[in-house]
């Protein structure tokens, strides 16, 4: 929890997502994080959480279903929301939210 609380306080966006490896929709998210990643670049730092490995934080964050996303800029919650997104949507929110 404390390394997960220390890279949420980055200056720059942080979008977590919060998934579990037998989730059929949290596969689908990884090329549309990726592609994230490249459209975005430095921008923001994307974090994946295991649900079933880490318990104690999507319990903290009441993670209730995968996959959930949220951002984070300096440690503070700016947006969350679960299910599938596609790419350009992301990459919207993170420039509205993360400025």
């Amino acid at each position: 929890m404390n390394s997960f609380n220390e890279a949420i306080k980055a200056d720059k966006p942080v979008l977590v997502d919060f998934f579990a490896t037998w989730c059929g929709p949290c596969k689908m998210m990884a090329p549309i994080l990726q592609d994230v990643k490249t459209a975005m670049g430095d921008k923001v730092t994307i974090i994946k959480v295991d649900v079933d490995k880490n318990a104690e934080v999507s319990s903290h964050y009441q993670v209730q279903g995968v996959p959930t996303l949220m951002l984070f800029r300096k440690g503070e919650l700016k947006w969350r929301q679960s299910g599938v997104m596609q790419s350009k949507q992301l990459q919207e929110i993170i420039s509205r939210f993360g400025a």
